[in-house]
């Protein structure tokens, strides 16, 4: 099984110069390679990384002798991630999905991340040896022990951080369960999640506390820029040429920006890692729906707050960690009316809509709380009798494993995630999040 322990990085000046350098050159190579496959398909040629990459060595030091300071890695691994995004751009088409062509990178608009090769570096405790500039200092140590597959520098806001992957074997990865309950999960907006006990969890809302100050921010990195455009008699509609030198108070005010969107990304991501691992823990069966979150962001008045939640990441999390401990992970049908059925006698309420949050059941006369009634039904997903509703694939690429039929018990091993191998990356988040 392969983990990824993300940490942060206390570089000196010098080394944060060597990183920025660093993966300039990673971004400069990416375009360059892009540039030269967009030139041999449009001629009718069929480009390949590797081809490429031969091409690329055998000039690199001619035409940008620059590279000779930076570390070989930076302008390698670009071609392998070149070769990675025209696969994955091809599956999709032949998949009849929505299909995303690589694109350039741009300085401001790109992540700032390069990679670094298993044997290229070595770690002490809290510290990691880099090539080209020695050691630097990390905020604490590795968590895993195992085979080094390799490391990725990357930046967020004014922080850098290195992403150290790790292959452990199964058995130590695994973790215990405190608790062996069956629970189905109801993603909502009012709550963020509410359980088949009844339990209703609130999320942070991050964005929604921190939009005022956003837009603040935002607007005062945007009248910097437009008083520039001013000072060299450019249009409000026209663009800055390349290359033109931004002001110190301009870039000031862009890593404000940027601090305050790192912390609303740490406070979603510690909320929703305590959760997930909370749920996976305590529980050897999760139910949860098969929701279209692509299509419920084209809706604008619930697409902040949807985003706000975020469903996508709580499901991905939930189907890697549901590995770690052993616990079988159960997706509903996308179709599956969990909000419409009484969950008292399967009596289904065709005429509900999305305003009605309680309602009561014409057959037993019991009534309802929306989200609540939903989590029951998604928990019966985990009995012998509903489990044939239940999806039969989690993503494209993977099946579901056989759900065992054992009268009313739920086998505590299995993997119907489709995830038998995972990344893992449970603890992939910044230092500052709390450990749980």
């Amino acid at each position: 099984m392969q983990l990824t322990h993300k940490i942060k990085l206390n570089p000196t000046r010098e080394q944060r110069d060597y990183f920025q350098k660093a993966a300039g050159t990673s971004r400069f190579v990416w375009n360059w390679a892009l540039a030269k496959w967009r030139e041999q398909y449009a001629a009718g040629q069929k480009p390949n990384a590797m081809a490429l990459k031969k091409t690329f060595n055998a000039i690199k030091y001619k035409e940008f002798p620059w590279l000779i300071e930076m570390h070989r890695d930076s302008h390698s691994q670009p071609f392998a991630h070149l070769a990675k995004a025209w696969n994955r751009f091809f599956n999709e088409i032949k998949s009849n999905k929505k299909a995303h062509e690589p694109k350039f990178k741009k300085k401001s608009r790109s992540r700032d991340s390069f990679y670094i090769a298993n044997d290229k570096f070595n770690l002490n405790e809290r510290l990691i040896r880099l090539p080209k500039i020695g050691w630097v200092e990390m905020t604490e140590a590795l968590r895993f022990e195992g085979k080094l597959l390799g490391a990725t520098i990357s930046r967020t806001a004014d922080r850098w951080f290195v992403a150290i992957q790790v292959e452990m074997p199964d058995s130590d990865a695994k973790k215990t369960r405190t608790a062996n309950d069956i629970t189905g999960v109801d993603l909502g907006i009012k709550a963020a999640v509410t359980l088949s006990n009844g339990e209703n969890i609130q999320g942070p809302a991050p964005l929604k506390s921190a939009l005022r100050r956003l837009k603040i921010r935002g607007r005062s990195v945007s009248r910097k820029y437009e008083a520039l455009k001013k000072s060299m008699g450019l249009s409000k509609k026209e663009r800055l040429p390349k290359e033109t030198p931004l002001s110190n108070n301009h870039e000031k005010s862009s890593l404000e920006l940027a601090r305050l969107h790192s912390r609303i990304a740490n406070l979603r991501a510690d909320f929703t890692h305590k959760l997930t691992t909370q749920l996976c823990r305590k529980n050897q069966a999760i139910v949860i729906e098969d929701l279209n979150v692509a299509g419920m962001l084209k809706n604008e008045k619930l697409a902040r707050a949807i985003s706000d939640v975020g469903f996508g990441e709580i499901r991905r999390q939930l189907e890697y960690k549901s590995v770690r401990y052993d616990t079988r992970l159960i997706v509903a049908n996308r179709f599956y009316p969990s909000s419409k059925l009484c969950s008292e006698c399967g009596w289904k309420n065709e005429s509900l809509t999305l305003k009605d949050r309680e309602w009561t059941c014409q057959n037993c006369g019991l009534t309802h709380d929306r989200d609540k009634n939903a989590a029951l039904n998604l928990k019966r997903l985990a009995t012998t009798h509903a489990l044939p509703v239940a999806s039969q694939t989690v993503t494209n690429d993977t099946g579901l494993g056989i759900v065992s039929i054992s009268v009313g018990k739920v086998t505590p091993v299995s993997y119907d995630c489709g995830l038998k191998v995972t990344s893992g990356q449970e603890e992939n988040r910044e230092h500052i999040c709390s450990h749980f």
